[in-house]
């Protein structure tokens, strides 16, 4: 198994690519801290883990919120005695984020505040335990639209990815000395609700299709088995890492049948 001996704490682990990874974390080995918002999913994934034979525990995080933050972290340290992994994985696309004229400031400021001040949140007391557990991985999922402008527009969520990723880079090279590395995951259109919520109808699915030479939007199991590899020591050259499971999208124009 591949993360054997090793935490990791996965923020959004109740749903999409947070819950497919956390199943896959603890099948691998690994001892399993979700966190999340949602206290019902939370428990269910939690329930699904131990009923595969593995480790876990369930932490209620707002990830806004650096208190949670903070306690998230702590909770990893105390229950399983170290944190080894790391996955700022949470992160929302608000069904009123659309270009600049027309998304409101509450939308942006909401998005940002999760996706990217949660990010910072976790690295700012993540780092200090992954010091001392001697080390280990910090995964950020980013998006393929920190590379490229959405086909639909989201501007809040676009800018907040791309600020994730920038974020990576420079803790990347800040803790390289530290045995810490830092790597962004970045997804391209998903079948998750996450994403099938704001592509709401069959012409806006279709706008993101024909950018996709597969022509068909990624699993969040198929990200999971990415974010494996950038936990695992397997991965162990690997920082500020940009890495694109996007069914080629960023390396195509548009491709229609």
């Amino acid at each position: 198994m591949r993360l054997t001996n090793k935490v990791a704490l996965i923020t959004g682990g109740s749903s999409g690519i947070g819950l497919e990874t956390a199943l896959l974390f603890a099948k691998e080995g690994a001892r399993v801290v979700i966190a999340d918002i949602n206290g019902e999913g939370g428990q269910q994934v939690l329930a699904r883990i131990k009923e595969q034979g593995g480790i876990a525990a369930y932490c209620r995080a707002d990830i806004s919120k650096a208190t949670d933050c903070e306690q998230m972290v702590a909770f990893a340290e105390k229950t399983f005695g170290k944190l080894n992994v790391l996955f700022n994985n949470a992160g929302i696309m608000h069904s009123d984020d659309g270009d600049a004229v027309s998304t409101g400031e509450s939308v942006w400021d909401l998005t940002m505040n999760i996706n990217v001040k949660g990010v910072f949140f976790g690295c700012k007391y993540g780092i200090p335990a992954l010091r001392r557990a001697g080390g280990g991985s910090i995964i950020n999922t980013a998006s393929f639209v920190a590379h490229l402008g959405a086909a639909t527009p989201q501007i809040a969520y676009t800018a907040s990815k791309g600020a994730v990723l920038s974020m990576t880079r420079e803790l990347a090279i800040i803790h390289a000395r530290e045995n810490i590395r830092v790597n962004a995951l970045c997804p391209g259109p998903l079948r998750t609700d996450l994403l099938m919520k704001f592509l709401n109808t069959e012409e806006k699915k279709q706008r993101r299709l024909v950018h996709i030479p597969m022509g068909r939007f990624g699993e969040a199991r198929e990200m999971a088995a990415a974010a494996l590899f950038l936990a695992s020591d397997e991965s162990s050259y690997m920082t500020g890492a940009e890495f694109l499971v996007d069914g080629g999208i960023t390396a195509a124009y548009v491709t229609p049948e």
